[in-house]
């Protein structure tokens, strides 16, 4: 506490304690004199915060002259454009604490993936789609890699409903040999003559080959090489009486050499 205050205080209590005791020639009310106490008091409590407060207001600052004040600015500047220069941090602190050690690429060894905790977050399998959900489209240009493939439109398609002759595969009749599977080949792009074919075909064709029914205008392609003898008829198909016909008259492959 400040000496000044301490001196008021004591002057102050000490006026008033004489105030109260001196007599007076009349007499004065116990309300009165409770009143003059406490107003004495008042005004030393007044006097003591006033001295306090001085000693904790701030002091103002010192001044400075212009070129002070322009020469802080740029410093203030100056701190700025270093920390803001590309390619370089605004400080460097413990980097060998703090940065990541670097990595040797031949210690990494990729390790296969966790299972899930749950079936159920796995995802479902793609529905598979039947063939009335198939769309017709036309693969133009076809050619024959076999008696019943072809490839078009970087594409290949298998006539289903047929087995194909293998190329290097050969025939006889009698006592004659004869590469049944190269004619077979020549006579489907013979037919061909790269006419488009309408085919049936699944969305995801173009992942991978697929076995597809097709026809060249309104002749069925699986009919024309099963009946022709150029092709056999899948157990399942439904070109088993073709080949049975095929058969019987000798057409294609199971004739004489063509």
């Amino acid at each position: 506490m400040s000496p000044v205050a301490n001196v008021c205080s004591v002057e102050a209590i000490e006026s008033l304690r004489q105030r109260l005791a001196r007599p007076t020639g009349g007499r004065v009310k116990p309300t009165g004199r409770l009143a003059s106490a406490l107003g004495g008091l008042g005004l030393v409590a007044g006097a003591f915060l006033i001295v306090a407060s001085r000693q904790w207001l701030p002091t103002e600052a010192p001044s400075q002259s212009p070129s002070q004040n322009q020469e802080n600015t740029q410093r203030v500047r100056g701190l700025h454009a270093q920390d803001m220069r590309p390619g370089q941090p605004a400080r460097k602190i413990a980097e060998d604490l703090i940065a990541p050690p670097p990595l040797d690429a031949s210690g990494i060894e990729r390790v296969e993936p966790r299972r899930p905790l749950s079936e159920l977050g796995l995802a479902l399998p793609p529905k598979t789609l039947m063939p009335q959900d198939w769309h017709e489209a036309l693969l133009f240009r076809p050619v024959a890699t076999s008696s019943a493939v072809f490839e078009s439109m970087g594409r290949a398609v298998v006539i289903s409903g047929t087995i194909d002759i293998d190329p290097s595969k050969t025939c006889s009749f009698g006592d004659a040999v004869w590469p049944c599977g190269q004619r077979a080949r020549a006579a489907f792009n013979g037919w061909l003559r790269g006419r488009a074919l309408k085919c049936s075909l699944p969305p995801d064709f173009d992942r991978f080959a697929i076995a597809a029914p097709c026809t060249l205008g309104k002749q069925d392609v699986g009919a024309w090489l099963v009946s022709n003898g150029w092709a056999l008829a899948s157990p399942f198909g439904i070109y088993g009486k073709a080949e049975v016909t095929a058969r019987a008259a000798g057409m294609g492959i199971f004739g004489p050499p063509q």
